[in-house]
């Protein structure tokens, strides 16, 4: 498929079954032309109650591919979806290379990349800025390379959430390499819901060589993840993440807490490791410090 110039999304939420372009059970997709997907989600932005509660109708998501294989997507953009940019499920060995995603940051659930139930997938040499994840790593996904990515604004480079659901598979195998965070409200981050009803794991993940740019939270596991304003107190996640390795991150802090590792009670983190981490802070001067880490083993 080859898209010059500009597709423009309906305004019409009447329009949409579900999603916006599906791609579906497809062996060697290739997206190319330059063209830009235009989700003209800023007509529907105000529908969008997910962040307030849990029970809510689901906007379409611009681009999804559901068991797609050996497919390439290049030099494309995404502007303004309705909800996610591009989502991947239940793939393996996809390429994505020289994207660009951007949302305003005030505009809702407009993740950049989400990945769940997919395997050999990578995303390189790309440029997204949205309100939400740059890219969100669901369950099941596993071998998966970031690659020289410049990320912000948003919320990060995010694995998670996980354990919300009955049934969820491990998240094994993720390396994120030579990307750039500026101005996002997270850094890398791993975050697990508490009193989770799947038991799984969350392994062998590398984060390198990573640049932070007045980032809050740089870098932040968070097992007690809820997004809502009221959230009462549950049980422990039941999600064991292991061999986790942040190795020369550095860059800028604006919030106090450069690192912050909240780990289960049930299950506890193992095997996290920080190497070569060098933040400076950019925060309020009464709460200021900087951090150097240069080797700490959980």
């Amino acid at each position: 498929m080859q898209l010059k110039g500009q597709l423009l999304a309906s305004t019409h939420l009447e329009a949409y079954t579900q999603n916006w372009i599906d791609f579906q059970y497809i062996n060697g997709l290739v997206i190319s032309g330059g063209g830009t997907f235009h989700g003209q989600g800023a007509s529907t932005w105000p529908y969008n109650q997910c962040p307030k509660t849990h029970k809510c109708k689901l906007l379409p998501v611009s681009l999804v591919f559901s068991f797609v294989t050996n497919a390439t997507i290049s030099g494309i953009s995404s502007v303004d979806s309705k909800l996610f940019h591009l989502q991947i499920f239940e793939s393996r060995d996809i390429t994505l290379d020289s994207i660009r995603i951007s949302a305003p940051g005030d505009s809702p659930n407009t993740d950049g990349i989400h990945i769940a139930d997919s395997t050999n997938i990578q995303v390189a040499n790309s440029v997204i800025g949205t309100s939400d994840d740059c890219i969100s790593i669901g369950p099941g996904s596993t071998n998966l390379t970031i690659f020289n990515v410049l990320c912000g604004p948003g919320h990060g480079i995010s694995v998670g959430s996980l354990g919300k659901n009955a049934n969820e598979k491990d998240v094994n195998g993720l390396t994120v390499r030579k990307c750039t965070l500026t101005g996002t409200t997270n850094g890398l981050r791993i975050k697990t819901w508490p009193s989770s009803p799947a038991t799984l794991k969350a392994t062998g993940f590398l984060f390198e060589d990573i640049i932070m740019n007045n980032v809050y939270n740089p870098i932040i596991i968070d097992q007690n993840y809820c997004p809502y304003a009221n959230c009462p107190e549950m049980d422990p996640s039941l999600v064991k993440i292991k061999d986790i390795k942040f190795r020369n991150i550095t860059g800028s802090s604006v919030s106090p807490e450069a690192i912050k590792l909240v780990c289960s009670k049930a299950t506890s983190c193992e095997g996290v490791e920080l190497n070569d981490i060098i933040l400076k802070c950019n925060g309020d001067d009464s709460q200021k410090y900087d951090v150097y880490l240069f080797s700490c083993l959980w």
